[in-house]
């Protein structure tokens, strides 16, 4: 595999990466993306929530949490309280609704700010891929494996991986950032 197609690999899994992050970041709306990373105790271990039960939004401020086994489901709202997410899961019977409050403009800043952070990590990430694979090319060349050339086209393609991927990275965050001051 080249030097380039590496590239490109790796650059493609930061940006999957960020939007991963991006999915974890609130907005107005209740999103299953939201409760990813919450972890209950139950059978005496710790598992992921999507693990134990189905994450539905039957309205647009509301989840739906249906444990896969009903007994679990003091342990999962427990869980969602300890994650710190300043949301209150109220179990109903078998199931557990969260209504998800709105956030007022403070918070709403806060979580953009902290996703332009994150936008920065992943564009930090990519430039730091470009440098290792450019230092790769000019070792082979150096080696005498590859010539000038074909150095220099495979910097010039190096070069505009990293622009495009970090322009779809600050896409992505205009986007999510939107969606997260709309109110």
């Amino acid at each position: 595999m080249s030097v380039t197609d590496q590239t490109k690999q790796k650059m493609q899994a930061t940006v999957e990466h960020f939007k991963t992050e991006l999915k974890n970041l609130r907005t107005n709306r209740a999103n299953p993306g939201m409760l990813e990373g919450v972890v209950v105790e139950a059978y005496g271990s710790q598992m992921r929530l999507k693990e134990m039960a189905n994450v539905t939004v039957p309205e647009s401020r509301q989840l739906l949490i249906s444990p896969f086994d009903p007994q679990t489901a003091g342990a999962i709202a427990k869980g969602i309280e300890r994650a710190n997410l300043n949301l209150q899961p109220v179990v109903e019977g078998h199931t557990i609704r969260i209504n998800v409050p709105p956030m007022d403009e403070a918070m709403r800043k806060q979580i953009a700010k902290q996703g332009k952070q994150k936008a920065e990590d992943a564009k930090i990430t990519i430039r730091e891929i470009r440098r290792k694979n450019n230092e790769l090319v000019r070792k082979q060349k150096a080696d005498g494996i590859i010539t000038e050339d074909i150095m220099k086209k495979d910097e010039k393609t190096i070069q505009d991986f990293t622009d495009k991927f970090c322009k779809e990275i600050d896409d992505l965050y205009t986007a999510k950032e939107k969606e997260i001051m709309s109110v």
